[in-house]
């Protein structure tokens, strides 16, 4: 009997210190959750992609609204793109020109109609700009899914993404939510837009005055892998760069021949030229190699590897490394869209993306 009572009071001491032994587990695993919770709540930032600045604007701003809003932008963009690769370049290029001109509010879209003198007759984009009847297309299909729901801004800077991965260029998240203006700035579209022949330090002040850095101004550049040039815009850089009746030195001479066989003197202004030779439809780095090799074909590219060091180390940078190129583009992408939106109760959702809702 006596050591049937030491045996249990021998079990009880056992059986307490094991349940004393799992209460200090559990709070053990308790701690440890906690910790891993907050290690993950402080990581988590780094899972998002690109975010804009502005925290009005973000990728989701449509997943209620319109679903399928991206998918429409989407399918659109590649049937222009299959029926003519140019498009590409062309689109890209209208969410440029509408975000150097009072912000990414799609005022380029804008027809003249009262009041409103249209940006299409500014020196940039008059017959050059194109790719207005795609976006038309894009927001007629957008109105019968989800009536003024989409703007006509968002619409350019979705348009603008999708043109440059069908290129074969890199993706990104766009962040959504602008509204459209109720008004154009010819005389912004004129002034603000860097122009194929102003000086590195006019194209910088340019880019500044955007709040953007001369990292993308280089990247941005990088968009001419794409697309064409008139001979109007690089003529003076074969006869007459400096007013002197010369050619531009900084420009490859075996290159300059060839331009100027279809690129007279006068007559045939609007004789396309690719920006990029090597590889024209295709979105890659070969644009920055032709600048080291001093075949950049306008003025305004060609000063990223004259005129500064930090550009030149840049284009450098960006010739030998695709992916860098591409990751730096794609964030200066997201930055030159978030300059200056309209939000909230700024602006309209245009039922039509050449006249504003009351015309």
């Amino acid at each position: 009997i006596q050591f049937h009572h030491s045996k249990l009071a021998f079990f009880n001491i056992l059986s307490s210190f094991y349940n004393k032994s799992l209460e200090l587990k559990f709070k053990m695993a308790q701690s440890t959750s906690f910790f891993v919770l907050v290690a993950l709540l402080a990581f988590a930032p780094i899972c998002f992609s690109f975010k804009s600045d502005n925290d009005n604007l973000y990728p989701q701003y449509y997943y209620k609204s319109c679903p399928q809003a991206q998918e429409i932008v989407k399918s659109v963009v590649a049937k222009a793109v299959a029926k003519e690769a140019r498009m590409a370049a062309s689109l890209l290029r209208l969410h440029f020109h509408d975000c150097f001109v009072k912000g990414c509010d799609a005022s380029l879209l804008l027809d003249s109609r009262g009041s409103i003198v249209t940006e299409k007759r500014s020196n940039p984009n008059r017959n050059s700009a194109r790719g207005f009847d795609v976006i038309d297309d894009i927001k007629s299909a957008l109105e019968k899914e989800c009536p003024q729901t989409v703007s006509c801004a968002d619409i350019l800077a979705l348009a603008a993404r999708d043109s440059t991965v069908l290129a074969g260029g890199p993706n990104w998240e766009v962040p959504l939510g602008r509204r459209d203006s109720r008004s154009a700035s010819l005389s912004g579209s004129n002034n603000d837009i860097p122009a194929p022949n102003n000086t590195f330090n006019t194209i910088l002040t340019k880019f500044k005055r955007q709040g953007l850095d001369v990292v993308d101004l280089v990247a941005l550049s990088g968009s001419h892998t794409i697309g064409n040039s008139r001979c109007v815009s690089f003529r003076q850089r074969l006869y007459n760069q400096s007013g002197n009746s010369k050619p531009d030195t900084t420009l490859d001479e075996s290159y300059a021949a060839q331009l100027r066989n279809r690129c007279p003197k006068s007559g045939g202004d609007q004789n396309l030229f690719f920006l990029d030779f090597v590889s024209p439809t295709k979105f890659d780095n070969s644009y920055f190699k032709l600048l080291l090799a001093s075949k950049g074909l306008l003025n305004s590219d060609q000063v990223l590897t004259t005129k500064s060091e930090e550009s030149l180390a840049l284009v450098k940078q960006y010739a030998e490394n695709n992916a860098l190129f591409f990751d730096h583009f794609a964030k200066s992408m997201v930055k030159m869209g978030n300059i200056s939106p309209l939000t909230g109760s700024s602006g309209e959702i245009r039922k039509t993306c050449r006249k504003i809702n009351s015309s």
